[in-house]
């Protein structure tokens, strides 16, 4: 079957993967972006406007119909400018995938997080409540049987906007390096390939509808696991020195961004992917990822400059100081 699809954003990273596996299917692809990032993949059919711009989200609307809207950007984003571009799209396209995040959880209670677990509520600060308003729009405009939400803890991969990157490159600098609470503490990224090829799946397949946790099976992978991949495939340089989250805050290092993927604590829930498993998501060993991340950036990869980007790492100062303190109390 040959998808007619619109990707908001498309131009990098998880929309950028999106659009050339839509391509590779022989797919219509239509992007919508500012043309401020990176050029659009060859072969698709660019739209340039902005999402917070309601004359723009008009004209992009006559240029519908399509099968499915993937909207790959709408993390970034204001939820107001989310529930704006599904309203004027609502009448031009069948279904709406919306990437969203696992931080839409609140938490509390036990066991893993399902997709039934209990959500933020709108108006909260910080990114979870912002994905749950997101959702929350879309799912109003487009109904539960025509809205799919992807729901990833992290994407990593090949054109990362600089978590991975920074480990690698921070590994490949070698000496004593500072990791983040409990070595065998549960990650659970996608790879972006992955995350890719699971989004189109549910594009094709109109009887998909709802959300989906799109993460690594519980247990499979560790923050010990992708430090110790990164020292190795950079060369063995670098000499992990693990430090406990109470640690790390009481240094004032700042969660998710000074040292990537630590998420502030020393352990939280992981997050059930059986839904999305049941529907088709296969995800790769993350210490593929790492590999293949590491072999694109060795061969002249540059992630697309983003303020994301810029956010990630610890400077060597900082770091030197907490392994100081560590070696101290040794």
């Amino acid at each position: 079957m040959r998808m007619r699809i619109l990707v908001l954003g498309g131009t990098w990273f998880l929309g950028r993967a999106v659009v050339e596996g839509a391509l590779r299917r022989g797919w219509e692809v239509t992007t919508f972006n500012r043309g401020r990032s990176a050029a659009d993949s060859p072969g698709v059919r660019p739209v340039r406007g902005d999402r917070a711009t309601a004359a723009d989200l008009r004209r992009l609307a006559e240029e519908g119909p399509w099968d499915a809207v993937l909207d790959t950007s709408a993390p970034g984003i204001a939820p107001e400018a989310v529930r704006a571009g599904a309203a004027a799209l609502e009448p031009v396209a069948g279904r709406y995938l919306l990437v969203s995040s696992a931080e839409v959880y609140r938490g509390g209670g036990a066991g893993p997080l399902t997709e039934s677990s209990a959500l933020h509520g709108d108006g909260g600060d910080g990114a979870g409540p912002r994905a749950a308003a997101a959702e929350r729009a879309v799912g109003g405009l487009f109904g539960a049987a025509r809205t799919v939400v992807l729901r990833p803890e992290a994407v990593l991969g090949p054109g990362d906007a600089g978590r991975l990157e920074w480990w690698l490159r921070r590994a490949r600098r070698g000496g004593p390096m500072l990791a983040p609470g409990d070595p065998g503490r549960c990650v659970q990224p996608v790879d972006v390939r992955d995350a890719a090829a699971f989004a189109l799946r549910l594009a094709a397949d109109g009887g998909a509808a709802g959300a989906y946790n799109v993460v690594a099976p519980i247990g499979r992978e560790t923050m010990g696991g992708l430090v110790r991949d990164c020292v190795a495939v950079t060369g063995r340089r670098a000499v992990p020195r693990w430090a406990d989250g109470a640690v790390l805050r009481a240094h004032g290092v700042r969660p998710g961004t000074e040292l990537p993927l630590w998420p502030g604590g020393d352990g939280g829930r992981p997050v059930s992917p059986a839904a999305a498993h049941r529907a088709g998501l296969v995800c790769r060993p993350l210490a593929e990822t790492v590999m293949d991340t590491w072999a694109w950036l060795e061969s002249g990869g540059r992630p697309v400059p983003h303020p994301r980007h810029a956010r990630q790492g610890i400077t060597p100062e900082k770091e030197a100081a907490i392994l100081a303190a560590l070696a101290a109390e040794r």
